[in-house]
């Protein structure tokens, strides 16, 4: 096992288990109005993805399936800061890009285009710019928010290289060329 190895097994369960928390932090940035509005897209884009019918690794799968999610949370909150974005609160989500960046190695080019192509889609009639520009679709949003982190039960994810090796799997194959 790799030092890299080590550090995402003691890392990643982690990440599952603040998930909730660490997607309503970035829910309450949606409301600052001196974010820039790059900034905001890219933040509502990555929680809207919490919904995205069609994830990376669809929700249910093993250990696997909230590990997506957490990237994504990461990767955006990273692009938001790139953008100008004072991210009181969320600073340790972007330094945390770091290691998706480093687990990912050449395919993170890939992913960080995916995260950033979010922005673009809609999810559940919405996408991140309706939801920036718009306070009922924003409202909606952070409620639908609240509500899955009330209810959001963190998985297991297992001390065990082979999780990892899933893991970098299922980002290679599904991830867009």
């Amino acid at each position: 096992m790799t030092e890299l190895d080590d550090r995402c097994l003691d890392t990643f369960p982690g990440w599952l288990r603040a998930l909730p928390a660490d997607v309503l932090k970035v829910a309450e940035a949606l409301e600052r109005d001196e974010l820039p509005i790059a900034a905001r897209t890219s933040l509502a884009s990555v929680v809207n993805y919490l919904f995205k019918s069609l994830d990376l690794i669809p929700d249910g799968i093993e250990d696997l399936g909230m590990m997506d999610d957490a990237f994504v949370l990461r990767c955006g909150v990273a692009a938001a800061r790139d953008q100008g974005a004072e991210l009181d609160g969320l600073a340790e989500l972007a330094q945390d890009n770091d290691l998706v960046r480093e687990f990912l190695g050449e395919d993170y080019v890939r992913f960080e285009r995916y995260v950033g192509s979010l922005s673009e889609a809609a999810v559940r009639g919405r996408t991140a710019e309706q939801v920036v520009a718009d306070a009922a679709a924003r409202t909606e949003l952070l409620e639908e928010l609240r509500r899955w982190a009330s209810s959001y039960e963190a998985p297991g994810f297992g001390r065990d290289e082979k999780n990892l090796v899933k893991l970098r799997s299922f980002l290679r194959t599904k991830l867009p060329s």
